[in-house]
């Protein structure tokens, strides 16, 4: 992780960019992606307390990509006369499944009239819009920020645009011209060439991270970029990337949740009866009220799971965290004037933002006075 240089006007506010990595609507959230949102959340919220924050993150901008384009394609293909707006998480899960267990992927020519569509009106296939649909219940039933999932959110520049800008700066390979890839150049950091457009023109998440982040992330104090271990190579390029271009960029890995001691992409199934809505269910089963409930699937998925993979997902746990968090919210004292503000200044590490990991797990320390009340009502749900 890149602290960012301090120093600026005194007294003036921040300005920080969250741009964690998207998940795409072609599947159930699971466990890791519950981890990622709350992750977000309580990072965004907490630093809006502190700072003058935006969150970038916009389905738009990564459904020009193969994987999804691809998969639109496949259910129009293999299923005509599905109507994909009535089925559920799972349902649409399975067919995301049986997609990546094809053996061969559409060529470009078959995806460039979907990419066109969402590049030109933000369309959204409807099997996609369906869980886009299902997602914002989510966020609503768990207090999360909704970016605007179901709003068409363009990137701030065109694929061709990003390409010059990188390429003033000597910082891609543009073969495009002689019918070949576009390579993102970061040998001079000591990094392998890594291919964001094919030679076909199809652009991969890298590059459509770099049509979002480019134009604008020069102008924040701090970008800070979240994402899991897998997508490391890459991250570190667009660290490199931004960074030669005059950001100060902060990373956070935030790592997937294993289930029965394995992590599995969500490609390969394995996820049934561990779907949110999976989660929510087992939670109803109990009598915590609803602020109770959000504020320990917070303790939960950041505090007690923490960054990495050392845990796998355990309902008895996170019930155990919600029992706890309505014991937090019973007995906790009300803050002294100030306290908020002092709290989630300690949480911040020396960077712009508020580490969500510092600040839950500081609500569950022995000692002290934390905020408990007023941290959950302004932050944690």
């Amino acid at each position: 992780m890149t602290a960012p240089a301090t120093g600026g006007d005194t007294g003036r506010v921040p300005r920080v960019l969250v741009a964690p990595v998207t998940v795409t609507p072609t599947k159930p959230l699971t466990p890791s992606h519950v981890k990622g949102l709350l992750w977000v959340d309580a990072l965004y919220k907490a630093t809006a307390l502190v700072a003058d924050v935006d969150l970038r993150y916009s389905l738009t901008t990564y459904n020009v990509t193969g994987q999804t384009l691809g998969f639109w394609e496949y259910l129009d293909r293999a299923g005509p006369r599905v109507d994909f707006a009535t089925l559920g998480e799972d349902e649409i899960g399975e067919w995301y499944v049986r997609y990546q267990a094809q053996p061969q992927r559409p060529d470009h020519r078959a995806l460039l009239p979907y990419r066109r569509r969402v590049e030109q009106t933000g369309w959204v296939h409807p099997a996609s819009a369906r869980l886009v649909d299902l997602w914002v219940g989510h966020y609503r039933a768990l207090g999360l920020h909704d970016p605007g999932l179901g709003v068409a959110q363009p990137p701030a520049s065109t694929l061709a645009e990003t390409v010059d800008t990188l390429a003033s700066r000597s910082l891609c390979l543009d073969l495009r011209a002689d019918g070949g890839p576009v390579y993102l150049d970061a040998t001079r950091f000591g990094l392998p060439l890594r291919q964001i457009v094919s030679p076909d023109g199809q652009p991969n998440y890298l590059a459509c991270a770099l049509r979002e982040l480019v134009p604008v992330a020069a102008g924040y104090d701090e970008v800070v970029l979240l994402y899991d271990r897998e997508l490391a190579e890459d991250y570190l390029l667009l660290d490199r990337v931004l960074t030669a271009l005059g950001a100060r960029v902060s990373r956070e890995v935030v790592d997937r949740v294993p289930i029965d001691g394995v992590v599995r992409s969500s490609r390969h199934g394995g996820w049934q009866g561990y779907t949110l809505s999976a989660v929510r269910d087992a939670l109803a089963d109990g009598d915590a009220d609803d602020a109770a409930v959000r504020l320990g699937l917070r303790l939960y998925f950041i505090a007690v799971l923490g960054r990495g993979t050392q845990q796998s997902f355990r309902v008895e746990q996170l019930r155990a965290a919600v029992t706890r968090a309505g014991r937090l919210l019973a007995t906790a004292p009300r803050a002294r004037l100030g306290e908020v503000d002092r709290f989630l200044r300690r949480a911040m590490g020396g960077h712009h933002y508020v580490d969500p990991y510092r600040l839950t797990s500081a609500l569950l320390a022995r000692h002290g006075r934390p905020p408990v009340r007023e941290l959950t009502r302004l932050v944690l749900v």
